[in-house]
């Protein structure tokens, strides 16, 4: 109970300046502006719109399901952002997945700051706020350091600059994106690292770049083991044997065949010379992973 007192007392007070249409706060200069920006505000959450210029454009069901569990139980731990738009409204900055899983918690409010600020200045904002999130992919990341040069109208050492990184790590990052937008995607869903995306530009040929990525998901080459085939590619050379995939022994090649059958899809088995092995175990997609997971525990 004194967790939900708390809760509604916040920013109970600055929530009422809002409120007043004859003394609107419409820029940093009007009377209470100080009482507002930069303060924790207690906002509805039908006056908050999404935010047109965010970077990221998928969010995780699953992971939203936990943050809206742990809302649920703590409430919104750490204000969102907003800029404000008119009177009552308001336009999400940073916070989104803090912002939609409010809603499916069904809260009314949420705790927010407010920033006056123009349309760049909020874009502005949202990109540096995006990249500085630890769970962003390689893509996502350079999408937001190109959106950020072309739309802000940054150099790559001012860029580096504004957010605290080496202007070397931007360029690296910037150069995935000459990437073919498959590989790009393979990156997205998590197929391959970053560490093989920077291998995979060395290859000036898109069609090769592919075919090099299909052997990387075939045969789960490591980082050196794409690189040393990339240079065996660019010197003309044949393959190094440390990118052919290992025999599997025939003792094993029957043991494979029934995984395959039971598990309906295709197995990987890597042994070493010493007996020890990985088996891989692919899925096409959410509903296959849970339909594996059953047979595995002799569910199904």
């Amino acid at each position: 109970m004194a967790k939900a007192t708390r809760k509604q007392a916040l920013g109970r007070g600055l929530s009422a300046l809002l409120k007043d249409p004859d003394n609107d706060i419409k820029s940093a200069e009007d009377k209470n502006a100080d009482k507002l920006v930069g303060h924790i505000v207690e906002l509805e959450l039908s006056s908050i719109e999404v935010n047109p210029f965010q970077p990221r454009t998928s969010f995780n069901e699953e992971s939203l399901k936990e943050l809206a569990s742990s809302i649920r139980e703590l409430g919104v731990i750490q204000p969102i952002t907003v800029r404000k738009l008119d009177f009552d409204k308001y336009q999400l900055v940073s916070g989104e997945r803090r912002f939609r899983a409010s809603k499916l918690v069904g809260l009314e409010t949420i705790p927010a700051y407010i920033r006056i600020a123009n349309d760049q200045e909020s874009l502005e904002m949202a990109l540096v706020e995006n990249i500085q999130r630890q769970d962003l992919d390689p893509i996502e990341i350079s999408l937001s350091y190109q959106r950020l040069i072309d739309e802000i109208n940054l150099t790559q050492e001012q860029l580096s600059e504004r957010i605290g990184k080496n202007r070397s790590t931007i360029a690296n990052y910037l150069r995935l994106l000459k990437l073919d937008p498959i590989i790009q995607t393979g990156m997205r869903d998590g197929f391959l690292s970053m560490g093989h995306g920077r291998a995979l530009i060395n290859i000036d040929d898109p069609q090769k770049q592919l075919d090099i990525y299909e052997k990387i998901i075939q045969k789960s080459l490591s980082v050196r083991e794409t690189e040393n085939l990339v240079r065996e590619l660019n010197s003309g050379g044949k393959q190094t044997s440390a990118t052919k995939k290992p025999a599997v022994p025939k003792t094993y090649k029957k043991g494979i065949k029934e995984f395959n059958e039971y598990l309906g899809t295709k197995v990987d088995v890597k042994v070493t010379k010493k007996g020890s092995g990985k088996l891989t175990i692919p899925f096409s997609s959410e509903e296959d992973f849970e339909r594996i997971k059953k047979l595995i525990r002799g569910e199904a």
